[in-house]
């Protein structure tokens, strides 16, 4: 009973925070271009599943089907098919509301070949926006699988296109999205309106789904200035006459003030709705803070993060996993718990009280009353959250001939690894780290370097494993060099772990100290040794005439022969050496001999000697 009056509380809260507001529903142009007599121009409310085709039009066919016109069935049960033949217009089916979700006519129309879907309202009110089941009877495996796009338009026109058809005339429709976004400048301004419960199915899948793909495509367009985002939650106040409760207490903070559904609608077991608001708030002050430090996309790493690492069903939805993900971004944590402030306090808290205010409707945006929205230009986007369709409908925000290149190419891509490592695990030493840029942003994944692996979480921790792990690093064991000598506690035979080499105690992986053998009496320990310890290692000699045997720990005595045949060997290298110097001098004697005999002969033949006679001088002249 109590579960259920929790319950029926929990909805009251969500009537009252919308009740008062006003929903607006998203439309686009549908204009009939034959036959005359429809011709015109007509709104159809955009369906929040499929893809619109925002910035563009979609001209195709009506068929309005002669079986299952509710598009209920499978239309394979009756071997229909609306898929357009070679050279034909695309096949726009038309179905009646009602009997089944919107979402599974749009499937069974898909599955038949059409290329969009228009469902014809059953009752004379206003147009509404065909939304996803609720959490119960959502079914994943098609939601987000349907391409097409949908529409709802008035029972009238429905009307208006059947007779038209029945009576054998062709009526061909033009889908127009190029004004279901505003596009005034070269800027886009965006919300996403989300939530931190990652426990209430399919959709909540979907946007933590979405929050990854999109990241990088975001990042981008925000650091280059073409968009600004801002990220929103909803929450709800509890009316004063049930804030003692036990069910308001369990869901709301700041006494009564914010509030958010139980994650399992379950009171009495795992996480409260009261969690699920903290954590929205801390999410909306890290934006806060990122923003301050112009810094704004790191928004989009710490939801992503968080979501990977702080899991519900793994118990680790707390403030100690949120903590640790702020500090790995490098975001002032201080600042983020100055944002929060007290949750028990019974005081506003500036961030969740302009939340609750930017919930209301302004201008031609509406009330947000669906999770999760996205607000695009000041208008709701609908349709299915992804990666692609999203960023066709951001597009479609810029003024024409003002896109970005994003817009006109797919190939988007931003290394987040060049800031704060992506928050990953890195060995700045090695220069190895675990980031690893991805088109969708990053991954935080322990890498394989020449052929070492590393394992580890990726975020705070990595190993190198194998055989050759020690040539990295040193496989991230104790190193230290010291009187020219390294030792490292990297073993190559172990496939991971530090173990200190001999000589050493410790764990191998921070410190390793020298083991004293002398002090400690492990070597050099027989009567006649005389130990001396050095770092790693001992130096053992033995006194008097003594050698020391190392293997054997022991002293023996020097061999006299040995001693006879090392003096003899001396003799013979120093016989040797005489000899040589005896043939050098011998050499070099001879050759001043011959050099000296050379060179006389040369001046001889030049210069007179000593026993030739003088030529005496003739004189000429008159007596």
């Amino acid at each position: 009973m109590r579960e259920k009056l929790g319950f029926l509380v929990c909805v009251w809260f969500l009537l009252c925070g919308s009740c008062m507001g006003r929903f607006v529903v998203e439309k686009n142009s549908l204009k009939v271009t034959s036959p005359d007599s429809l011709k015109d121009v007509y709104e159809c409310a955009i369906g929040n599943f499929g893809v619109p085709q925002y910035g563009g039009t979609l001209v195709g066919a009506v068929i309005y089907p002669k079986v299952d016109q509710k598009a209920c069935k499978s239309f394979s049960d009756v071997d229909v098919s609306f898929k357009a033949k070679p050279g034909g217009l695309p096949i726009f089916l038309l179905v009646d509301r009602g009997d089944c979700f919107f979402t599974l006519k749009a499937w069974n129309a898909q599955n038949a070949g059409a290329a969009a879907v228009l469902v014809a309202d059953d009752r004379v009110e206003p147009l509404i926006t065909m939304d996803t089941p609720e959490e119960d009877d959502a079914r994943a495996d098609y939601l987000q699988n349907i391409t097409i796009p949908s529409a709802l338009i008035t029972k009238a026109l429905g009307d208006n296109i059947k007779k038209a058809l029945s009576s054998g005339e062709m009526v061909n429709i033009n889908l127009d999205w190029r004004e279901s976004l505003p596009h005034p400048d070269e800027r886009v301004e965006y919300e996403f309106w989300t939530n931190s419960n990652d426990e209430c199915g399919p959709k909540c899948e979907s946007q933590i789904e979405f929050v990854k793909n999109f990241k990088g495509v975001a990042q981008i367009l925000e650091q280059k200035g073409y968009t600004q985002f801002t990220p929103h939650y909803i929450t709800w106040y509890c009316p004063e006459a049930f804030i003692l409760s036990k069910q308001c207490k369990s869901q709301c903070i700041n006494h009564g003030r914010y509030c958010a559904p139980d994650p399992d609608q379950d009171f009495s077991k795992g996480y409260e709705g009261k969690d699920v608001v903290v954590q929205n708030l801390r999410q909306a002050c890290v934006y806060k803070v990122a923003n301050e430090s112009k810094r704004p996309w790191l928004w989009w790493d710490y939801v992503t993060d968080f979501a990977i690492r702080c899991p519900m069903k793994e118990k680790k939805y707390n403030k100690e996993c949120a903590d640790q993900v702020i500090q790995s971004l490098g975001i002032d944590l201080k600042e983020i718990d100055k944002c929060i402030g007290d949750p028990d306090a019974d005081v506003d808290n500036p961030v969740l009280k302009d939340e609750q205010e930017a919930q209301i409707g302004k201008g031609s945006r509406g009330d947000v009353t669906i999770l999760p929205t996205l607000v695009i230009n000041n208008r709701q986007y609908r349709g299915k959250l992804d990666k692609g369709a999203v960023l066709k409908a951001i597009c479609s925000g810029f003024e024409e001939t003002t896109e970005p290149a994003v817009c006109l190419a797919q190939d988007v891509e931003t290394n987040e690894c060049f800031v704060n490592n992506g928050g990953c695990w890195q060995d700045k030493a090695a220069n190895i780290t675990a980031c690893k840029d991805t088109f969708r942003g990053r991954l935080c994944e322990c890498p394989v370097v020449q052929g070492v692996k590393f394992v580890g979480d990726g975020y705070t921790h990595c190993e190198a494993s194998g055989s050759l792990r020690c040539e990295i690093n040193y496989g991230g064991c104790w190193k230290k060099t010291q009187d020219g000598k390294t030792y490292s506690a990297c073993v190559d035979d172990h496939t991971k772990g530090c173990k200190c080499p001999p000589g050493f105690k410790g764990d191998g992986v921070k410190s390793c100290e020298d083991v004293d053998e002398c002090k400690e009496k492990s070597a050099c320990q027989c009567p006649e040794c005389k130990c001396k310890n050095t770092w790693g290692s001992y130096e053992c000699s033995c006194s008097g005439n003594l050698l020391y045997m190392r293997e054997h720990d022991t002293c023996i005595g020097k061999d006299t022969k040995t001693e006879f045949s090392w003096g003899f060997v001396w003799v013979i290298i120093l016989g040797l050496a005489a000899a040589g110097l005896g043939g050098y001098a011998v050499y070099k004697y001879r050759i001043r001999r011959y050099m000296d005999s050379e060179i006389r002969a040369i001046m001889a033949q030049y210069m007179p000697l000593d026993n030739q006679g003088e030529v005496p001088n003739m004189a000429h002249g008159n007596v």
